[in-house]
């Protein structure tokens, strides 16, 4: 699908326009024409506190069960995407009594839901990305379906450069990555720019900072015209046959085009390309 930016349309932003209630909120939440818009909020690195994943979680579960929402966007504001976990946060906790450890394994069991909740999500979870992803800040986009990344992006995770193998961050890597990408990122801790990213298969496109937004927007309309049942049955296949055999995909895959095909859109869709009309989805 080739979704470029046109430099005589008026700024696609304003497809999202919706006043913001709490510009201080670590995260702003913005639903307008199918698409909710989660920006972290959380200057200066947008660090993904226990605050910021709870509230993340809380809208990710929300919207799953939300009819209206087709397509789910997850950006940032500042420079920075997304630095990681908040270091500041967990090594406060190396006050409690344990040590830090009651706090650090629910942060990252919380951060480890969130990052499924994303891919068990109905909805495509696209990332727009302008400016620094680290260490678990890449992590959220190796997971998210689609990532379109500015100019100006630079990925990495780094932990290991303060002695922290970012083992969960290597979760998502090496099953979005080729195997050797994922760990020359995590046993070297140096970030890639956006071309790079592109080429390890981290971003599907690499866009000039001023359109980002746009071609984020057209990626999101082309999602939100098709058939909502087709999407979430077949985000949800691809995910599940990833894991098995390639016999045992093979006939997983056959009965869910077979289901696909029973359903009322493959129905009207098929119907409507013959009649040359445009087809009226169901909503599930």
């Amino acid at each position: 699908m080739q979704i470029l930016p046109d430099a005589t349309e008026s700024n696609m932003g304003d497809i999202l326009a919706m006043p913001r209630s709490d510009q201080a909120a670590p995260l702003i939440v913005e639903q307008s024409e199918g698409v909710l818009r989660l920006t972290l909020n959380n200057p200066p690195a947008n660090a993904l506190s226990m605050e910021l994943i709870s509230r993340i979680q809380s809208e990710l579960s929300r919207s799953a069960e939300d009819k209206t929402v087709r397509v789910v966007v997850i950006a940032a504001q500042g420079k920075v995407f997304s630095g990681g976990h908040d270091l500041k946060e967990m090594t406060a906790h190396r006050k409690d009594g344990d040590g830090g450890e009651g706090f650090f394994k629910q942060t990252f069991d919380a951060c480890g839901q969130m990052m499924q909740s994303i891919v068990s999500h109905p909805r495509p979870v696209i990332a727009e990305v302008n400016g620094i992803a680290a260490a678990a800040g890449c992590q959220l986009v190796a997971t998210c379906d689609l990532a379109v990344a500015s100019d100006k992006a630079t990925f990495g995770v780094n932990g290991i450069d303060v002695g922290l193998f970012c083992t969960t961050p290597g979760v998502a890597l090496a099953r979005g990555l080729k195997p050797k990408h994922a760990m020359e990122m995590l046993l070297t801790g140096e970030m890639i720019d956006a071309s790079a990213a592109r080429e390890f298969g981290l971003v599907n496109r690499v866009v000039p900072s001023e359109y980002l937004t746009q071609v984020v927007n057209k990626y999101a309309q082309a999602i939100v015209s098709k058939s909502p049942s087709a999407l979430a049955l077949g985000k949800r296949a691809f995910y599940t046959q990833s894991r098995m055999s390639l016999a045992d995909a093979y006939d997983f895959a056959s009965g869910i085009m077979v289901d696909n095909m029973m359903g009322r859109d493959a129905q009207e869709g098929i119907a409507a390309f013959i009649g040359k009309r445009k087809p009226e989805w169901s909503q599930e």
